[in-house]
């Protein structure tokens, strides 16, 4: 019999790392959610691409979730910046319904995957296992 009041059970951790970079924090912590549910480790967060590059170097995760839009350093030149320092770097990238064009410059720059808002967990959590070769 199942408690009412149980939590929900989070998958395994599988040792995989991950650093969340987008300005609205409500998207920050729902991703955050779904990857700690999923098995995940979020190792860091950031608001801009200029701390989402200082975090990458620090922390070295095994997958970055990148916005697009953000302040003081977008997330197309964010990922430029982290591809041409690390050039295994794998990135994900979060965007708005109608940011096709955005889209396909930074799958040019070396972006693996994107994400389109509203975020579903399953479409995100399979981009990640795929990038993640899981």
């Amino acid at each position: 019999m199942t408690d009412p009041n149980d939590t929900v059970v989070n998958a395994p951790p599988n040792g995989k790392r991950i650093l969340i970079v987008d300005d609205a924090a409500i998207i920050r912590r729902i991703l955050k959610s779904m990857f700690q549910k999923n098995g995940f480790t979020v190792a860091g967060e950031a608001q801009d691409g200029q701390e989402g590059i200082s975090l990458y170097r620090e922390l070295k995760p095994d997958l970055v979730t990148m916005d697009i839009t953000m302040p003081n350093i977008d997330g197309i030149s964010a990922t430029r910046g982290i591809l041409q320092e690390f050039p295994d770097a794998r990135i994900i990238m979060v965007s708005s319904v109608g940011q096709e064009n955005v889209i396909r410059e930074a799958i040019g720059l070396g972006a693996l995957d994107f994400i389109v808002k509203p975020l579903k967990e399953e479409q995100i959590i399979s981009a990640v296992k795929r990038v993640l070769d899981l």
